[in-house]
């Protein structure tokens, strides 16, 4: 609302107010500027035709849109499928393009990023975007911010969609510089690997079973591969199959 002066004090009378003219026009100025504005006062939302930045960030009227609870490969960042290199962060953001097209786009903020971008739930008709993008393994779950949709992602892992038909590197790992695709073997770093291409650690747990996590997975890093005791990198999961290795659950 718009500013009152001390000297000319909104009057009050039988619950009407009487608002000075000046103060008036003023706040009839800011809302005409907020209709007019992509964003929705209340609601909090910004709305229009969006171009897509990357995998997980648009602009709508100039504003930068990071889409809530998700996270796509990166622009130049490379995933392994059938044994050859793609780039999964370019597929991710023509994927979202394509899905986006001409259409009006609804985005509900959630927050602020570090870097001043809107954080927010996306929609397109009754679509909802950044569920969309996990459903379709383009993106995984940021679960560092948010849970929301990690059913969408068990389907998609479920059923090998998108990235996880393959191997990848996490976006975050790879933002990080942990990017298994171009790391150098090293015999004193379990996470290190002994090819490029081989990437997919097989494990023998503490029953026996002989069990191969792929990059991506929630115990990759984690596990560590002792050739001693029999464990080893396979380059594809074919391979490690033949071998008599099963995939990880998880």
């Amino acid at each position: 609302m718009g500013y009152i002066s001390e000297s000319r004090l909104i009057q009050k009378d039988f619950g009407i107010m009487r608002m000075p003219i000046r103060t008036a026009l003023f706040s009839f100025t800011v809302g005409a500027l907020l209709l007019l504005s992509p964003f929705c006062a209340h609601a909090r939302e910004v709305v229009g035709m969006a171009s897509v930045v990357d995998g997980d960030t648009l602009d709508i009227h100039g504003h930068r849109v990071r889409l809530h609870g998700v996270d796509a490969p990166e622009s130049g960042q490379a995933c392994q499928r059938d044994g050859r290199s793609y780039r999964c962060g370019q597929q991710a953001a023509l994927a979202l393009a394509d899905l986006i097209g001409r259409r009006t786009v609804r985005c509900e903020e959630k927050d602020r990023d570090r870097y001043g971008r809107i954080v927010a739930v996306c929609a397109i008709g009754g679509e909802n975007v950044n569920a969309w993008l996990v459903r379709q393994g383009h993106a995984v779950v940021y679960r560092q911010y948010s849970q929301d949709f990690v059913t969408q992602e068990a389907q998609a892992r479920a059923e090998r969609a998108g990235i996880w038909a393959g191997t990848f590197d996490m976006p975050w790992d790879y933002r990080r510089g942990r990017r298994t695709a171009t790391s150098t073997p090293s015999l004193n770093d379990n996470d290190a690997l002994t090819s490029t291409n081989c990437r997919i650690k097989g494990n023998i747990n503490g029953k026996g079973e002989r069990i191969y996590h792929l990059p991506g997975g929630d115990l990759y890093y984690q596990t560590k591969i002792a050739p001693s005791s029999g464990e080893r990198w396979f380059c594809t999961e074919g391979e490690a199959q033949a071998a008599g290795w099963r995939r990880a659950g998880r």
